[in-house]
């Protein structure tokens, strides 16, 4: 297997650029892969240039567990956070708004829009606890349907990392007819053992919070405490041993003594965290999320995953980064092995998983060679 190697100053983004703000379009009921059909199922989307008349100049970006469909640009009214990949969208940035139509959906089962736990049943009540448990190819199959709704033919290139990776493979099997190049970072064929068991304690410390309440909070207080503490668990896993020892190391937080039962430096930064999410997110999305990431297998089905990864027609480019511990490099590697797969390409990053959000550069470097492969 061939391999390269990436380090910063290869593909600088470019400067910000704005979007159409968040749109949201009805694609009626969905049939999940239980055999339960979710009714009117709404996703909520972000687009940036233009379609055009053959429906084939679309780029779908797919996020994360925490992420949405604001990928570049400021915060707004109805968004409490910037983009989440600054300058990877807009005139002269690898994804380029002027050649693209850019396309991002919020996740179904998420919570910035589309239609998830906290979204009315139609009794008019929240889902809750009645919610369905999705799979990453139900996610799919509700993107494949909006992308139906804003007449796309075809995509140049179905990009996305962690998560989103997760659904970018999908979309190259589920849908290969559909998908000219497939662009996945950090992500992994199956969500292993190790990944299963660093999930089991943030679920439980959600559905442990006395106000969890069977996942029925939405007329009281929310269960914050125990999503603070799945936060913290998964941000463990985001970033690599080396960033914490080498960035905290032992060191008190300011005015802290740990011998006086005050906290050390990384627990202060472990404690933003967790409280920064809740500020943000529905703790049942959360949840839905993450099982949703429990059952990811592209083999599942399919004979496994060599079988699977020769479903794939498109041009397959995998990245890894080579500090993360949640996605680790091996099992991106096990995804370059597939038929169209291009050579291996390290993202070298101190931050681990998160490298993949953080290294801008080197991730730019990666899309804009993916896209610059002729049809």
């Amino acid at each position: 297997m061939t391999h390269t190697s990436l380090r910063g100053g290869a593909g600088q983004p470019a400067g910000p650029t704005t979007g159409t703000g968040r749109q949201y379009v009805d694609i009626g009921d969905l049939v999940l892969e239980s055999g339960r059909v979710l009714p009117n199922v709404r996703l909520a989307y972000e687009t940036w240039g233009t379609l055009n008349d053959a429906g084939d100049n679309a780029v779908l970006v797919l996020h994360a567990l925490t992420g949405d469909s604001h990928v570049v640009g400021p915060p707004g009214p109805d968004q409490p956070t910037p983009g989440w990949w600054e300058g990877m969208i807009g005139p002269g940035a690898p994804l380029d708004d002027r050649r693209y139509f850019v396309v991002a959906a919020n996740v179904l089962g998420g919570c910035r829009g589309s239609t998830g736990p906290s979204t009315p049943a139609p009794d008019g009540k929240p889902w809750g606890s009645r919610f369905p448990r999705l799979t990453v190819r139900d996610q799919v199959a509700a993107e494949k349907a909006l992308a139906d709704r804003l007449g796309i033919t075809s995509f140049a290139a179905v990009v996305g990392g962690s998560m989103g990776g997760m659904r970018a493979l999908e979309w190259a099997i589920m849908y290969p007819d559909r998908v000219r190049r497939c662009i996945a970072i950090a992500t992994t064929p199956y969500f292993s053992g190790d990944q299963i068991a660093w999930s089991a304690p943030q679920l439980a410390a959600i559905r442990s919070d006395p106000n969890f309440r069977g996942g029925d909070y939405y007329d009281g207080p929310p269960p914050m405490t125990g999503m603070a503490i799945a936060r913290q668990i998964a941000h463990i896993t985001y970033r690599s041993a080396r960033e914490f020892n080498t960035r905290f190391g032992r060191s008190p937080q300011d005015g802290e003594d740990p011998a006086e039962g005050g906290r050390f430096a990384v627990q202060s930064y472990l404690d933003y965290h967790g409280v920064k999410l809740t500020k943000r997110f529905d703790p049942n999305s959360y949840l839905v999320l993450t099982e949703a990431m429990n059952s990811h297998d592209i083999g599942r089905g399919r004979g496994g995953v060599a079988a699977a990864l020769a479903m794939i027609r498109a041009k397959l480019t995998v990245a890894v980064v080579d500090s993360d511990r949640l996605f680790p490099p091996e099992l991106g590697a096990v995804l370059a092995t597939a038929p169209t797969a291009r050579p291996l390409i390290t993202i070298h990053s101190i931050h681990g998983h998160d490298g993949f959000l953080i290294e801008t550069e080197q991730v730019a470097a990666v899309i804009r060679q993916a896209l610059a492969e002729p049809d």
